[in-house]
C-alpha cells in the first residue's frame, strides 16, 4: 500500500533517528571542546586547591595528601611545577622531570610570566583573580595548545599546570569518527528493528481494515482472529461485536421489508380487486338495469295497450329484479364471508339429513329443467361445521349442477366418510366438461367459462366464489374434476362419527 501505516511510520522513525544522530554529531563537532574545556578548567582549579592544601612550607608535598593529588594530576594528563621566589623547582610532576626540555620549558614560561616578558592576551583568559590565571595558550617552542594555569600558592610559592589541548581535539575527532559510524549503524539497525516491529502493529489494522471492507459489502461473517489485550486487540473484539450487532439488525431490516413489500403487495392486489369488483358489479348490474329502464318506460309510454303485453312487460320487470337482488344478496355474503370478524362456529350434524331435504327442496326444479337427481348417501352422516354455511355450499353446487346439467341430464350427489377420518360430498352432472385452463379460474368472483349461458340462467359468477370463502373459513378442502360425462364438484368436513363401523362407506366418498 503506498500510504500504508508501517511505511509511514518506518519514515518517520528513521527520519527521528537521523536527527537523533545528526544533533548528537554537531554538538559533539561545535560544543564537545568547549565542554571538555571548562571540564578541565574545573579540574585544574581542582588540582589548585589540592596542591595549595598540600605544599609545606619548605616547599614540600606532605605524605598523606600527595598520593591522591597525583592520582588527579595522572588521570586528567596534568603537568606542573612549583618553585620559590628565584624559580628554583621545588617540587614536579614525573612527566615533567622525565623531559628535562619541556621541563625547562615551563619553568621558562613561569619565569616569564613572573618578570612580565610573556604578555597574556585577554581573548584567551578563562579565569583570573589574584591567586592564579588560567589561559588558553599556544606554545610556539612545541607547537602545541594547552591550557595552562600559573600563579602564587598561600605559601608564596609560584607553580604553573599545564593540559594539552591537543588530546581534547583529538577526543573530539576520535568521537566525532565514532558517531558517525554509530549513526550509519544504528540508522540501519534501527530501519530493520522498525520495519518488523511497526509490521506487527500494523498487521491487525490492515486485518481490521479488510474487516471493515467486508462489512461495508454487507459480508458480516468475517471476523477479527488475531486478538491482543491492547487497544487495537480490544477494537478488534468490538468490530466482532459490532459485526454480530449489524447481521442481526440487517437481518430484522430484511425481514421488515419483506413484510412492507408484502404489506404493499396486499394493498395493491386488494385494490386491484376493488376495482375489478366495481367494474364486474357495474357490468353485471347494467344489463338488467337497462332491461328494467326499457320496459318501465315502455310501460309508462303506453307502448302496448292490451294486458297481456302489459303483465309481460311488469313480469320482465320482477325478474330482472330479482335477479339483481339475488345478485346484491350473493354480494353481501360473499363479503361478509372474506372481510368479516364473524367467529366460526363448529358443530356437529347430520349431513345426511341436510342432504335429503336440501335435494327434496330442488327436486321441483330438477324436474322443470327435465333433470333427474339420483342420490347415494348413508341414512346418518354426522360432521362438524356451520350447518347453515354448509346448506349455502351444496346450494351453489346444486345451483351449477342444474344451470349446466345436459346430455342425459342426471345429477348425481353422494357422500360418504373416507379413511382419514373426513367425510366428502360430491355433485356430478352429466353435460359439457369445463376446459383445462378455466378449472382454477371459475373459483375467481364473476368469472364465467361461458358468458352467455350464464346470463341466460341468470347466473353472476358469485356462486362458486362464497363456495371457496366457506371452505376456506373451515379451513377444509374443495374442488372440481370433469368426468367422462359431464363435471363433479366436491367439498369435505371433517367426520363427526364416532362409529368405526361407518369406515365401509368410504368408497362412496372417493372413486
Amino acid at each position: 500500500m503506498k500510504n500504508s501505516i508501517r511505511k509511514q511510520l518506518t519514515v518517520i522513525f528513521i527520519a527521528l533517528t537521523g536527527m537523533l544522530f545528526l544533533a548528537n554529531y554537531l554538538i559533539n563537532t561545535f560544543f564537545l571542546e568547549d565542554f571538555y574545556s571548562l571540564r578541565k578548567r574545573d579540574v585544574l582549579i581542582e588540582a589548585y586547591e589540592k596542591l595549595n592544601e598540600n605544599v609545606t612550607d619548605r616547599g614540600g608535598m606532605r605524605k598523606d595528601g600527595v598520593q591522591e593529588f597525583e592520582e588527579l594530576c595522572n588521570a586528567n594528563s596534568i603537568s606542573f611545577i612549583v618553585t620559590d621566589e628565584d624559580y628554583n623547582m621545588l617540587v614536579w610532576t614525573d612527566t615533567a622531570y622525565a623531559q628535562s626540555d619541556y621541563l625547562r620549558l615551563m619553568l621558562g614560561r613561569l619565569n616569564g610570566y613572573g618578570i612580565g616578558l610573556d604578555t597574556v592576551d585577554p581573548d584567551s583568559i578563562l579565569v583570573q583573580n589574584d591567586s592564579y590565571t588560567i589561559q588558553k595558550k599556544y606554545d610556539p617552542e612545541v607547537a602545541v595548545d594547552y591550557m595552562e594555569m600559573w600563579g602564587t600558592l598561600d605559601k608564596g610559592f609560584y607553580f604553573i599546570m599545564r593540559i594539552n589541548m591537543e588530546s581534547i581535539r583529538d577526543s573530539v575527532r576520535i568521537s566525532n569518527d565514532f558517531i558517525k559510524y554509530i549513526c550509519l549503524f544504528g540508522v540501519i539497525l534501527a530501519s530493520v528493528l522498525v520495519w518488523f516491529i511497526s509490521g506487527r502493529v500494523t498487521k491487525p489494522l490492515g486485518e481490521l481494515t479488510e474487516l471493515s471492507k467486508r462489512m461495508a459489502g454487507l459480508d458480516f461473517s468475517a471476523k477479527y482472529t488475531s486478538g491482543g489485550s491492547d487497544e487495537v486487540g480490544q477494537l478488534g473484539e468490538s468490530f466482532n461485536r459490532m459485526s454480530e450487532n449489524l447481521e442481526k439488525t440487517y437481518s430484522q431490516l430484511l425481514t421488515a421489508n419483506n413484510e412492507l413489500q408484502k404489506d404493499i403487495q396486499k394493498k395493491e392486489e386488494i385494490d386491484d380487486m376493488r376495482k375489478e369488483f366495481l367494474s364486474n358489479v357495474s357490468h353485471e348490474l347494467k344489463t338488467p338495469i337497462a332491461l328494467i329502464q326499457g320496459y318501465a318506460e315502455g310501460l309508462q309510454e303506453c307502448v302496448n295497450d292490451d294486458e297481456e303485453s302489459r303483465a309481460f312487460y311488469c313480469e320482465v320487470i320482477m325478474d330482472e329484479a330479482s335477479k339483481m337482488n339475488g345478485l346484491v344478496q350473493k354480494l353481501l355474503t360473499l363479503n361478509q364471508l372474506e372481510f368479516g370478524n364473524e367467529q366460526v362456529v363448529l358443530e356437529r350434524f347430520d349431513l345426511s339429513e341436510l342432504i335429503r331435504n336440501k335435494l327434496q327442496s330442488v327436486s321441483i326444479l330438477a324436474q322443470q329443467k327435465g333433470a333427474e337427481i339420483v342420490s347415494d348417501i348413508p341414512d346418518s352422516l354426522y360432521a362438524w361445521g356451520d350447518e347453515y354455511k354448509v346448506e349455502e355450499v351444496l346450494t351453489n353446487y346444486l345451483s351449477n349442477a342444474l344451470n349446466h346439467v345436459d346430455g342425459e341430464r342426471r345429477i348425481t350427489v353422494r357422500a360418504g366418510r373416507c379413511a382419514d377420518s373426513v367425510v366428502r360430498v360430491c355433485v356430478r352432472n352429466t353435460g359439457e366438461q369445463i376446459p383445462e385452463k378455466d378449472l382454477t379460474l371459475i373459483w375467481d368472483k364473476f368469472y364465467k367459462v361461458d358468458k352467455a349461458r350464464t346470463r341466460e340462467y341468470g347466473g353472476s359468477g358469485v356462486g362458486l366464489s362464497i363456495v371457496k370463502a366457506i371452505m376456506e373459513s373451515f379451513h377444509q378442502d374443495y374442488g372440481v374434476r370433469n368426468c367422462e360425462d359431464g363435471v363433479e364438484f366436491w367439498f369435505e368436513l371433517r367426520s363427526g362419527d364416532t362409529d368405526a363401523a361407518a369406515g365401509s362407506d368410504a368408497s362412496n366418498g372417493r372413486e
